[in-house]
């Protein structure tokens, strides 16, 4: 059965997922903004998050003045995967580790090589 939970009790999970990432992970994160949305644009269920923005890697001439990128995690689509809150835990720790990594230059096929696709 899917995990039921109020927005921000989901806001308030993934703000302490977040806190529980390794430092050398964040301390990179520089101009990140992260959100939480009920779902994805196009109404799709089997995403989970998204990262907007340009990855450090494809970074030139990138500086002061530049809107945040954005780190969106999907709360239903969490929602109805997952049947328990250890469940929920550890898919948005997936999730945020996944769409981090983007952040960093890594593409789908590396993470998921790493197992965090």
């Amino acid at each position: 059965m899917p995990v039921e939970m109020s927005e921000e009790d989901f806001e308030a999970l993934v703000a302490d997922e977040l806190d529980l990432l390794p430092d050398d992970m964040m301390a990179g994160l520089e101009n990140v903004q992260f959100s939480v949305e009920d779902r994805a644009e196009d109404g799709s269920m089997s995403l989970f998050g998204l990262y907007h923005g340009i990855a450090l890697t494809h970074r030139g001439n990138y500086g002061f003045g530049e809107l945040p990128d954005l780190i969106t995690i999907y709360r239903d689509a969490h929602l109805a995967h997952c049947n328990d809150i250890d469940e929920l835990r550890d898919q948005i720790h997936v999730t945020l580790v996944h769409e981090i990594g983007h952040f960093y230059g890594m593409d789908d096929e590396q993470l998921h090589e790493l197992g965090w696709g």
